[in-house]
């Protein structure tokens, strides 16, 4: 067993292959995003650097930022207690959301349509 193998080993993914990912800001500490990650999205964040999630909607791998420039370098992942979140504290290069809102969490619930 490799070392990623045994890092992996010792995270909770669930029935699909997947973990979630909490994507805050190192400097400001505003969570800009959550998505999911497998083994090899995980595999690739660390050997790039940058951050890559899988698409559940498109059943892929993405590396954000690829297409916009706006990528998130990764400055350190923690684990939750359990193992089965994921916090990646990033260097953002421009806006999380594709919307174009530096966050994803930029609408109060109230506001939801």
């Amino acid at each position: 067993m490799n070392d990623f193998e045994a890092l992996a080993a010792r995270l909770r993914f669930d029935a699909r292959g997947l973990i979630t990912a909490v994507v805050q800001d190192a400097e400001t500490l505003q969570v800009l995003m959550v998505a999911w990650m497998n083994q090899e999205a995980l595999r690739l964040t660390l050997s790039t650097g940058e951050a890559h999630f899988w698409s559940r909607s498109r059943g892929a791998l993405w590396h954000k930022g690829a297409t916009s420039g706006n990528t998130m370098r990764v400055r350190e992942i923690r684990a939750d207690c359990d193992a089965d979140t994921l916090l990646l504290l990033v260097a953002p290069k421009g806006p999380a959301c594709h919307t174009g809102a530096a966050s994803c969490f930029f609408r109060r619930l109230e506001d939801v349509e």
